[in-house]
């Protein structure tokens, strides 16, 4: 089985993707985050089966349309949520297939009405959204929050897992990226040891906290599971070449593509003097500004214009790439492969190349 947890630093929210036999997971995605996570499938070569939320956030958009739009997959949120475009409301007890495996739903309301926690299969890991956090909980004082059902919750349906069950939170704001059924048990301050249900209520209600500063803005949008109000959005790719997000956050656009358009762009090769002489070629039109002397010669590249980066294998140039979207170029791309894959390909080079 294939496990990533991802981070959305601007909301602290973990993303936890689940990959077998091809097929594909995401729980809790983050709207802005989906050409990362698209990125991320297509790499590890896996099919998005379908999305999970652990609950309506407050505090962030789901990325549950967007990856819908681009990639076909379902949306799985409680039916208790009551939000509209879910392709699977879930309750408590359902099964969750990707490939051989499978997650089972546990219901773990009081966080929200509609929080869920997702086991896998051979209960070794469960994400429990904001119902358990690590040394804490979700606060229950809004969206239908009962301090008295998050005890229930946590003690009945995740705490009674296996001790050497991980657990994986939606957030954590510490940085800390995993905890256990039986460290929970012992050391988390609301919930674990000797903590019963008056000491657990009366602590949570009196945190006292003001509510999330994105909440009315999220909460809506998370009950159309992320969809945007009005008219869809265009399609966010850039237009001006059909380019591919790597997971390394670099654009890159492939030797072919780049020979259509090789007059409508600015080609920036990145490789020193020598290498732009030698037997490997250079491409038409290219423009030799080594890597070493790009930030100095910002000037001499035209910011309207698109701009390829280009080098031997592709690396030298993703970071020249990387480096000309960071001064403010905003149509860049790397060409996928080099100089390697270009002449791999029987592609032209500049006619006093040997």
């Amino acid at each position: 089985m294939i496990f990533r947890q991802l981070f959305d630093a601007a909301s602290s929210t973990y993303t936890y993707l689940l990959g077998d036999s091809g097929a594909a997971l995401l729980i809790d995605p983050v709207y802005e985050q989906a050409p990362r996570d698209l990125a991320l499938l297509e790499e590890l070569g896996l099919h998005l089966q379908a999305t999970l939320d652990t609950h309506v956030h407050a505090d962030h958009v789901t990325g549950a349309w967007r990856l819908q739009r681009r990639s076909g997959s379902s949306i799985a949120l409680a039916a208790a949520a009551g939000a509209e475009g879910v392709d699977r409301p879930l309750a408590h007890g359902d099964r969750i297939d990707f490939g051989s495996r499978h997650l089972t739903v546990r219901a773990t309301p009081g966080h929200t009405n509609g929080c869920l926690t997702y086991v896998l299969d051979d209960r070794r890991m469960a994400f429990t959204g904001d119902s358990l956090l690590i040394r804490g909980c979700g606060r229950t004082d809004f969206q239908q929050g009962s301090a008295r059902q998050l005890f229930a919750s946590v003690r009945e349906q995740i705490l009674t897992l296996p001790g050497d069950c991980l657990l994986y939170p939606a957030h954590d704001y510490r940085g800390i990226t995993v905890t256990s059924v039986t460290e929970e048990r012992r050391f988390n301050p609301r919930l674990g040891g000797d903590v019963n249900i008056d000491d657990f209520v009366g602590h949570m209600s009196h945190l006292h906290l003001p509510h999330p500063k994105h909440m009315a803005v999220a909460v809506p949008a998370n009950l159309r599971c992320g969809q945007p109000e009005g008219d869809a959005p265009a399609d966010d790719m850039p237009a001006w070449a059909p380019l591919t997000l790597r997971f390394s956050g670099v654009w890159e656009i492939e030797p072919m593509a780049l020979l259509e358009r090789e007059g409508a762009v600015q080609i920036v090769d990145v490789r020193e003097a020598a290498e732009f002489i030698d037997p490997l070629g250079r491409l038409p039109h290219a423009k030799l500004v080594p890597l070493s002397q790009l930030m100095n010669r910002l000037d001499e590249l035209d910011r309207d214009r698109p701009v390829v980066a280009v080098c031997r294998s592709g690396a030298r140039s993703a970071q020249a790439s990387v480096l000309l979207a960071k001064a403010g170029f905003g149509k860049v791309a790397n060409l996928a492969g080099g100089m390697l894959r270009w002449k791999a390909e029987e592609l032209p080079v500049a006619a006093d190349s040997t």
